[in-house]
């Protein structure tokens, strides 16, 4: 069974994903770093070259890879869940867990990062409301939801752990 965080960017997706892998034992994915090893480029210049919609065709295409894999922890991208298909997939091997903070505190861990190619607005935390009101019911759609507001990913995946090692 394997172990897939979802939820939006700079929740503490990848940061907690590597702990957890490393307590559990299991091989650790992060969509948004397969995509960038494929295509030799980064998130930001795939978004500049081809495009949100190709990009989102690239999640799917990596999903599939990993469903594949039994017995492992899988961070994925911040939209991956915006095709349902992804989500049918991933769940139908894996345990889906939401991480997810309050739009000021996303605004507060990535406000300095150039590379975030959704936020290239005049205003990003009007833009982070936008995307997780939008975002919010599919975001729902999961075994398990931790806030990880004013925590360290190692309390993250500490209050994870008490779940899943329980199921």
């Amino acid at each position: 069974m394997n172990l897939v965080l979802t939820g939006f960017m700079s929740v503490g997706k990848s940061v907690t994903g590597k702990i957890l892998s490393e307590k559990l034992l299991k091989e650790f994915f992060d969509t948004d770093v397969l995509i960038e090893k494929k295509t030799g480029l980064s998130i930001n210049a795939i978004f500049e070259k081809f495009g949100e919609k190709e990009f989102r065709h690239m999640e799917s295409d990596i999903v599939k890879t990993l469903s594949q894999c039994d017995s492992s922890v899988i961070s994925c991208g911040g939209g991956v869940v915006l095709n349902p298909l992804n989500i049918k997939i991933l769940r139908s091997k894996g345990i889906i867990v939401n991480l997810y903070a309050s739009p000021e505190t996303i605004y507060e861990r990535i406000k300095t990062d150039s590379t975030r190619p959704l936020l290239k607005q005049k205003n990003p935390l009007d833009e982070i409301k936008r995307l997780l009101e939008l975002r919010k019911e599919i975001y729902a759609d999961c075994d398990y939801a931790f806030n990880t507001d004013g925590l360290t990913p190692y309390q993250v995946a500490s209050n994870i752990l008490n779940i899943v090692t329980n199921c």
